[in-house]
């Protein structure tokens, strides 16, 4: 059975016992403390945890997940893969515990005529939590299963909660018994190889606190409505049901091990190293498809390095196999046909997403040259020292600034003879990430402080009434002032603060667009508001400088954004989207948004695109933004559902998650039509002018474009129409001659370069004829050394020209050195027959720095020792 038709048979069988199917969230999740999906229960977490009414009493999806945790055991496990899909039923509130296990039963033992799955019902193992009899029963009432088949476990295997207090309960889980010849007899206890966990059931019954880890915390009582969620593990049933070992094997990764063998030359099974590489190219081409097609782009942190490094490792697996050419192209078509049953944007969106790939693995080559030259170089200095290990901050060097993974450190150096201090390495890998959860919990927080708190406060108010789409300035009431410990009484003049409102008509910072300014004032006091964020879902925050007097809770205020502030964000906002549109109208519909940030009078758009724009493109794209504008596009706003706008061929960003209804704003009508949360002009004339004023690389195959808009966007033309009256008066020349004028300077200026470059080669000739008529003969080898006031490149040019001058019926060998510490040594044909390599002399004479290829090789000297290092050059040459 297909991995496509075993999504399908799972959402009908759900679908047909009142379940809403509900569509896969995007991978990259708006949660701040995760990067992405990693659990199908994660969109649904808001409903579970009661912190949203949920829509439907009964849900079922199979939700796109990806984990990095484990990334070092893909392909050395049978369990372990960087991207896996999770079917899920989750009942809000609906049935519980007797449902759900006659649930699962049903469709893994059913027939497959029917719908079911087909497994043999007598190898089917459950496990259970020790303290739960009521589970154990309804085993064996609704299945029928025998006590030996019901396994008791504790906490750490069968008692689930998020980590944080909340929801948790008891869970229990489906095994499905491979047969002996995958390990021995006894149960999931005994072997999970064997044994292979394909479902969870986890039962949310009870309320936990504060605590650490899987037993640290009380139960504070039952929750007082009761929800169901399950996991079906996607590549785990298919693994069952296609008769494979592991999912790495499944119809959906298979074709792409396959095809990495074949470029490689290699056949899978015939070497347990080999076989590794495979499954990992198998395992993270997939996964970087998924999250290419859903809009993460290669970058240096967060998602983007994610990305970045399962890409990476991808490429560096194929080179470990033995090829040394470009595969992303091969291996990424394979796997796009694969997904495109269950995906079909991985299909609509591929030229997108080869684009990409290929620009990262590009990159990702010509950083393994490079990366390479820095690892040797630091291996010599190692040896020179006489040191045993390369140090922890060298490692971690070349891991964040060539993104080498460590092992790949570790490999090539031990191929030299040299360990790494792995401890070095991971403490400073310890502090980045330190340094990124502290970025993770500021995020999280918005700057608020005390999660807990503000909790406190949304569960006693309920969600912040926002106005933000309707007016400038409501009356409300503050609920709730924080400081930097938490709930403070009151924040006095001078005094930074978080302050809670009942209702707010400030926009707070989403969906690229910063956050409104405006004052808070009351009888008491006034604040300047300079942030507004959504630390949780339904409440607005306000981080405030306290002006004069003080603000408290209860206090009523009058919330006020300011309206200059205001138009300039709208202009901006709806300036992107007219930019985004106007991209795609030149470019084509590839072009596709994949971030951007816009405030008052200023915009950036980040885009996939492989090299620079030309100035006719730039032009093309500015002037087709101010057609909109002056065509005066309506600009609207519309209600609904996704599936409809999705229809409507609405835009929609990957990072985003939405709800059940969705806002469309609309400029033009089809023109740019566009999910989003943001405010917008009314009419596209409003915005006033886009005036491009950047476009630059943000990373392999992705370009910004910055821009002003309205006042900023005409004070920006300002400036450049002042600028180029200057530039013409210098030239005493009229502003339509100034192109000629200046093509005409940097024409006399490269002729003068030429000039001057022919005049040095003149002169090293001239020189590198003295150089060779004065050789010393060494043991019938000539040998020239001598140093130069000049750049590497100049010791180069000398050193060839010196070796051109020998006949290449006698060996010659050529060292130069500059001042500033460049060496260069060259030998002719002759002294390459006789036994002389250039890059071996290089490492000999500069204690194994330096390199190059037999016949040139260079490196670098301390100052000073330029003169010992050439004269070690006869004694080097007269060695036996």
């Amino acid at each position: 059975m297909r991995t496509a038709d075993i999504r399908t048979r799972f959402l009908d069988f759900f679908a047909e016992r009142g379940h809403t199917v509900v569509p896969s969230a995007p991978l990259p999740t708006p949660d701040p403390t995760l990067l992405f999906v990693n659990a199908g229960m994660v969109p649904f977490k808001p409903y579970l945890t009661g912190e949203q009414e949920p829509p439907w009493p009964r849900a079922t999806s199979v939700q796109k997940c990806v984990r990095t945790l484990d990334i070092e055991e893909v392909g050395r496990t049978t369990r372990h893969g960087s991207f896996f899909q999770m079917n899920g039923n989750f009942s809000l509130g609906d049935y519980f515990k007797e449902e759900a296990i006659a649930f699962a039963w049903e469709l893994s033992t059913g027939s497959r005529a029917e719908g079911g799955y087909g497994l043999d019902p007598d190898r089917i193992w459950v496990t259970v939590h020790h303290s739960d009899d009521e589970a154990r029963a309804l085993w064996r009432a609704v299945a029928g299963l025998p006590d030996e088949r019901i396994v008791a476990r504790g906490d750490e295997d069968n008692f689930w909660s998020m980590g944080v207090p909340g929801p948790c309960g008891p869970c229990s889980e489906l095994y499905y018994d491979r047969g002996p010849a995958l390990g021995r007899a006894g149960g999931p206890a005994v072997d999970e190889d064997r044994y292979m966990e394909f479902w969870n059931l986890v039962f949310m019954q009870y309320e936990r606190g504060e605590g650490t880890g899987k037993t640290g915390y009380p139960i504070l009582g039952e929750l007082p409505r009761r929800n169901i969620d399950t996991g079906m593990g996607l590549e785990r049933m298919a693994t069952l049901l296609q008769g494979v070992d592991n999912l790495y094997e499944i119809d959906e990764t298979r074709p792409v091990l396959d095809r990495a063998a074949e470029l490689a030359g290699a056949r899978y099974g015939a070497d347990a190293t080999a076989d590794v590489r495979l499954r990992v190219v198998a395992d993270h081409v997939r996964t970087a498809l998924m999250l290419l097609a859903d809009g993460t782009t290669p970058g240096n942190e967060g998602r983007g390095y994610v990305l970045r490094r399962i890409i990476r490792r991808a490429v560096r697996s194929m080179r470990q196999l033995g090829t040394q050419d470009p595969v992303l192209g091969d291996l990424l078509a394979v796997a796009r046909d694969c997904m495109a049953p269950s995906y079909p944007e991985v299909a609509e969106g591929y030229a997108r997403i080869l684009d990409r790939a290929r620009g990262e693995e590009d990159a990702f080559r010509s950083t393994l040259r490079q990366g390479t030259t820095v690892l040797d170089t630091a291996v010599g200095k190692v040896k020179e020292a006489g040191a045993l290990a390369l140090p922890g901050a060298q490692a971690f060097l070349l891991h964040d600034t060539y993104g080498f993974p460590i092992d790949l450190t570790l490999e090539m150096a031990a191929e030299q003879g040299v360990e790494v201090d792995r401890a070095g390495f991971t403490a400073l890998m310890e502090e980045q990430r330190e340094r990124a959860r502290a970025d993770a919990r500021a995020r999280k927080s918005g700057g608020a402080g005390d999660t807990a708190a503000l909790r406190s406060v949304l569960d006693a108010h309920g969600p912040t009434d926002w106005r933000a789409w309707d007016t400038l300035t409501t009356e409300s009431t503050v609920l709730a002032v924080l400081g930097a410990e938490g709930t403070v009484p009151v924040a006095r003049e001078g005094a930074l603060a978080t302050v809670v409102l009942d209702r707010s008509p400030f926009y707070a910072e989403s969906g690229g667009q910063e956050a409104d300014a405006g004052r808070i004032s009351g009888a008491s006091g006034e604040a300047e508001v300079v942030d507004v964020q959504r630390p949780l879902p339904g409440l607005v925050v306000h981080r405030v400088r306290v002006l004069s007097g003080e603000l408290a809770a209860g206090d009523a205020v009058v919330a006020a954004v300011d309206p200059e502030w205001r138009l300039g964000a709208r202009q901006a906002h709806s300036g992107t989207h007219v930019l985004h549109a106007a991209l795609r109208e030149v470019l084509g519909p590839t072009a596709l948004q994949s971030g951007s940030y816009n405030r008052p009078g200023h915009l950036r758009l980040d885009f996939p695109w492989r090299g620079a724009l030309s100035p006719a493109a730039r032009g093309d794209i500015e002037e087709a933004a101010n057609r909109a504008l002056r065509r005066d596009l309506p600009v609207g706003v519309r209600w609904m559902t996704l599936p409809e706008a999705r229809e409507l061929g609405a835009l929609a960003l990957f990072d985003e998650s939405y709800g059940e209804k969705v806002r469309v704003v609309e400029i033009g009508g089809a023109w740019s039509r566009e999910l989003c949360g943001g405010t917008h002009v009314e009419h596209a004339s409003q915005i006033g002018t886009v005036a491009l004023t950047a476009e630059s690389s943000v990373g392999a195959g992705m370009r910004r474009l910055e821009a002003a808009v309205g006042i900023e966007g005409f004070g920006y033309l300002a400036r450049e129409r002042d600028l180029v009256h200057r530039i013409a008066e210098q030239l005493g020349a009229p502003r339509a001659e100034l192109p000629e004028r200046i093509t005409g300077l940097l024409d006399r200026l490269k002729a003068a370069d030429r000039e001057n470059a022919r005049l040095r080669a003149a002169a090293t000739a001239v020189r590198a004829g003295e150089l060779a008529a004065g050789a010393v003969d060494v043991r019938g080898t000539l040998v020239v050394t001598t140093t130069l006031d000049g750049q590497a490149q100049d010791a180069r040019a000398l050193a060839l020209a010196v070796r051109e001058r020998f006949e290449d019926t006698r060996p010659g060998v050529v060292a130069v050195a500059t001042e500033g510490g460049a060496f260069v040594l060259a030998v002719n044909r002759a002294a390459r027959e006789a036994g002389r390599d250039a890059g071996a002399l290089v490492k000999a004479l500069l204690g194994g720095r330096g390199g190059g290829s037999g016949e040139i090789a260079q490196g670098g000297v301390p100052a000073g020792d330029a003169s010992a290092v050439l004269a070690d050059v006869p004694r080097l040459v007269a060695a036996p």
